[in-house]
């Protein structure tokens, strides 16, 4: 892969100029030269846009946008995708940021295999001061199937997205692809996850490297953090998306593997919000997700759903699906 090859790293913003400066200098300091990085501001204020207009004054690699009003997650990433100029794309969020040769690694998998639409490494978990927490990075990358054993060309493209292997942001992809995707409004919060699906599966080839290429900072003020116990939370909305999901049957066991990760969740937030027989519905119809009852959860899942049976509904629909 040669310098011709032009990289847009996108990069959505709300509310958050004192971790942004992180994120855009570790994308001006990558070490391969050919980038551009588009800067889309949700922010309800002009602090972030103040910032680029003085720090990055006379840095042409940016390309700033401020929306007014707001887009909203959906529409300011696919917005980003629409206006990149690059051959491939790259996606970083503003609270978190890139290895210094992020770009260059992740072009190499083009070298390593040529005929592939996508390609991502390893993350290091970083706290919201930027300490890297090794022994966190390891089991993260774990969690998500991120294993020396699964490096190189993914057998089943589709398989990694599915099953939540690609990272949120971090990855590589053609921009070609990535603007047919793109995010869709209508998945609200669930947009990352129905990407990345959608991605893998239209993909011609996904590659693996076991390399640590971003930095994803844990914080407590996230839209994913405050939502989480929601009826609009992001795992509900992906859920709801992998269930109707048509997949060829080499697929279906990792829709399995990531209904596992998924219902717990799931039932746990319908039995919060006033939807018991949901709650049940959804535990009995996939109870390989808590080990056919060898999971302890399931029985707490079940006294906390008898429990919001016994509580006035509060409106939610009590549909059997």
């Amino acid at each position: 892969m040669t310098t011709e090859t032009k990289v847009s790293i996108c990069l959505p913003t709300y509310q958050r100029p004192d971790l942004i400066v992180q994120c855009l200098d570790s994308c001006l300091s990558q070490t391969y030269p050919n980038i551009e990085v588009l800067i889309g501001d949700d922010s309800k204020d002009d602090r972030t846009k103040a910032l680029i207009e003085t720090r990055y004054a006379n840095e042409p690699r940016i390309r700033y946008r401020k929306h007014e009003p707001s887009l909203k997650q959906p529409r300011n990433i696919a917005s980003l995708f629409a206006r990149a100029t690059g051959d491939k794309i790259v996606l970083i969020h503003d609270d978190d940021y890139l290895a210094h040769d992020c770009v260059d690694r992740l072009l190499r998998a083009w070298t390593l295999s040529p005929g592939i639409d996508v390609a991502f490494g390893d993350q290091y978990e970083v706290d919201e001061a930027g300490k890297i927490d090794i022994e966190g990075s390891a089991r993260l990358n774990v969690a998500y199937f991120r294993t020396a054993a699964a490096q190189g060309l993914q057998r089943l493209p589709g398989r990694t997205g599915v099953i939540q292997m690609l990272p949120n942001n971090g990855w590589m992809a053609n921009a070609d692809l990535v603007k047919r995707i793109s995010y869709k409004e209508r998945y609200g919060l669930g947009c990352e996850y129905v990407f990345g699906t959608e991605v893998c599966l239209a993909a011609r080839g996904v590659y693996y490297l076991k390399e640590y290429v971003s930095y994803y900072r844990k914080t407590g003020v996230s839209i994913t953090t405050a939502t989480r116990a929601s009826l609009g939370a992001a795992t509900m909305l992906a859920y709801d998306f992998l269930v109707h999901l048509a997949l060829p049957p080499p697929l279906e066991p990792a829709r399995r593997i990531a209904l596992r990760r998924m219902v717990p969740i799931v039932v746990s937030i319908y039995s919060k919000n006033g939807a018991p027989l949901r709650a049940l519905r959804v535990a009995l119809t996939h109870l390989y997700a808590y080990r056919y009852g060898l999971d302890r959860r399931l029985y707490f899942h079940l006294a906390r759903i008898a429990v919001a049976s016994l509580k006035p509904s509060h409106g939610v629909p009590q549909r059997a699906d």
